[in-house]
């Protein structure tokens, strides 16, 4: 290693290790935005002017050519952080559970290591630091900025306790599932638990939809498809004696087809109102659309393969995911392709005792830095 990279991986383990101690949730990254400009422009960094109020989109711009971008994620999770660590949050119930201080860091040398080479590069790549991953509305944010209209590939990464330190994982085609998010509420009659015949029980309500809801899987989707449709809460009632006039119900779909997510969400709201109805008691849906799936591009997905094999990592061709990721809104408008990079934990992500390798922060920066400047090239010579 030589003495700049030696350098340079100390400037990123400390960037990393101030994220983590300052983390911040969606949208309220204001310090985080102020310590990356700072790093930025310290570097000599262009910064671009846009509407954002949290997050920052930086330009390396070289000679007239094609416009790349590279995107790491910046915000934290509402977790308790219970790591054991000596640079563990400041912030109560605040915590970089799923490593956005790993990839904000790594987009950060990125940054420094292609600003070294600012004359040679084919064209401009433009780094972005988004904000509010956690929430999926940071990706839409920053593309009604107006800032990407000119990007014609982009590429972003994950860091994943599942894969060994020097392992890099993606596939072609769909790598994660689509991500909806749904909220039922039903208005029975409420009674004395007495005499439940003089009401109408949503929670006898609530139970049956919840039942019902599993076989839209098992039932009405093909075989060959897939899905998950998951009931995380149910809240009803405040006394013992007393049958409630409300229940309440939310969860999540997830989804790997266009086609299968468009049936769930119809056959959902047939369901909720008939089975209420069923019992006398009526139910509304409210279903949130969410990121769709990461679909990566085949021949960025297979370039992005080629080059960590030459910059010596192990390549992984992965399963697709039920997890979500808003980069997906990304790849709607620009050709792109994702990754996962390891760091080899026993706890996995959004977990409180979540931390990560840190040797992974160096080789991760070199790559991106490494298939920019070859990403550039191999658009000037299609």
């Amino acid at each position: 290693m030589t003495a700049f990279q030696n350098s340079l991986e100390q400037k990123l383990i400390e960037a990393r290790r101030t994220l983590h101690r300052f983390p911040e949730l969606s949208h309220e990254e204001y310090k985080t935005t102020e310590r990356i400009r700072r790093w930025l422009e310290e570097a000599g960094i262009d910064i671009l002017d846009t509407s954002l109020e949290t997050g920052v989109v930086a330009q390396i711009a070289g000679k007239p050519g094609p416009v790349i971008a590279l995107r790491a994620d910046i915000d934290a999770l509402p977790i308790q952080e219970e790591a054991e660590e000596t640079f563990r949050s400041v912030h109560p119930g605040v915590m970089h559970a799923c490593g956005h201080d790993f990839h904000t860091a790594v987009m950060q040398g990125a940054a420094l290591l292609l600003k070294e080479q600012q004359e040679e590069l084919e064209g401009t790549v433009k780094i972005i630091f988004q904000p509010a991953e956690e929430t999926a509305t940071g990706a839409q944010a920053v593309l009604q900025t107006g800032v990407l209209d000119d990007v014609q590939a982009i590429f972003g990464l994950h860091n994943d306790p599942h894969l060994a330190l020097g392992e890099l994982g993606t596939k072609p085609g769909i790598l994660s599932a689509a991500v909806d998010r749904f909220r039922i509420t039903i208005t029975g009659k409420g009674a004395h638990a007495a005499r439940p015949h003089l009401g109408t029980d949503p929670i006898i309500v609530g139970m049956d939809i919840i039942h019902r809801l599993q076989t839209l899987v098992s039932r009405q989707i093909p075989a060959t498809e897939s899905g998950v449709i998951s009931v995380t809460q149910f809240h009803s009632g405040s006394t013992w004696n007393v049958i409630p006039e409300t229940a309440f119900l939310e969860g999540t779909v997830r989804t790997f087809n266009k086609d299968v997510r468009s049936e769930i969400r119809k056959q959902m709201d047939l369901l909720v109102r008939y089975e209420a109805a069923s019992h006398g008691a009526e139910a509304e849906l409210d279903y949130q659309a969410g990121p769709p799936s990461v679909d990566n591009d085949p021949a960025w997905t297979e370039f992005l393969m080629e080059k960590a094999k030459s910059n010596g990592y192990k390549v992984t061709v992965l399963e697709p995911s039920a997890g979500g990721e808003d980069f997906s809104f990304y790849q709607e408008k620009i050709k792109g392709a994702f990754v996962r990079i390891g760091v080899e934990q026993e706890y996995g992500l959004h977990h409180a005792r979540y931390t990560l390798q840190e040797a992974a922060l160096l080789p991760a920066a070199r790559y991106f830095a490494g298939i920019a400047p070859e990403a550039l090239k191999r658009i000037l010579s299609e």
